[in-house]
């Protein structure tokens, strides 16, 4: 189940046009809602985020599995992001990527949380995206224009030269590792720290449909599952901890600064 209201971060594009715009406003009516949680709950509610910021996420380099540390920026993405959800209540685990990008952000989280230890799943990594890897995306249409064109198809069932996945082998591994988790923690909050193209299948799988927006760094999307399997955004796309800090943002080569600072943190 999918709410149409979710297509605003196709607007982030034009972040930079609205100056002065009040974006707390804008963006509370879709801010996430935590209720207490509980045993007796119908769904399980997964916290999926995407990694802080990366040098490669800065200067337009494509990562998929490279193993690529957080920048400074990204440091100060995660912490923000781990405040905020020091407040969340009742968050029974957190389970991160293996590649550092995201399990230091996961890490970073426990800090600020406490009690917790991330439980890293290979299967939250990002899409593996064979020969672009490494490539600067202004670039990797010229290097390895076949590679370039299966990274860039529609296709589902595209495979990417030098051993890269198609959108349908990234989809049934991260919707499967989605399942296991919601399996183990029935009824439960569960925080998952994962990648761009992970999030973008997991929408897939709530909405049946490509998701068109920006996924930007540390972005809150929340996904509840049902028992009988009914998967419903009831968040997408929240980066209100970043209005807060000033911090920069970017997401598949967009970067930018919020000219605007929420007086709120929701």
């Amino acid at each position: 189940m999918c709410p149409d209201r979710v297509e605003w971060s196709s607007l982030c594009g034009l972040y930079n046009s609205f100056r002065f715009f009040d974006f707390h406003s804008f963006f509370a009516p879709f801010a996430p809602k935590y209720p207490p949680n509980s045993l007796d709950q119908p769904y399980t509610e997964i916290i999926v985020v995407r990694h802080g910021e990366t040098a490669w996420n800065a200067t337009g380099r494509i990562q998929g599995h490279m193993d690529v540390e957080l920048n400074e920026v990204g440091r100060q993405q995660a912490a923000s992001l781990a405040e905020r959800l020091s407040r969340v209540p009742e968050i029974s685990a957190i389970y991160s990527s293996d590649l550092k990008r995201a399990l230091e952000t996961a890490e970073t989280i426990v800090a600020t949380c406490g009690k917790f230890e991330v439980i890293k799943d290979p299967d939250l990594r990002e899409r593996h995206l064979g020969d672009v890897q490494g490539l600067l995306f202004r670039e990797a249409a010229k290097v390895c224009p076949q590679a370039y064109r299966a990274f860039s198809s529609r296709r589902t069932d595209q495979v990417i030269p030098g051993g890269g996945e198609s959108l349908d082998q990234l989809y049934h591994r991260a919707t499967s590792s989605l399942q296991r988790i919601c399996q183990k923690h029935t009824g439960k909050r569960v925080v998952v720290v994962t990648h761009g193209g992970v999030i973008r299948a997991l929408y897939r799988r709530a909405c049946s449909r490509r998701f068109r927006g920006s996924i930007l760094n540390t972005s809150v999307n929340i996904i509840q599952i049902s028992g009988d399997d009914v998967w419903t955004i009831k968040a997408w796309g929240d980066i209100d901890h970043l209005n807060q800090t000033g911090h920069s943002m970017s997401g598949y080569g967009v970067s930018k600064t919020p000219s605007v600072v929420s007086p709120v943190l929701t």
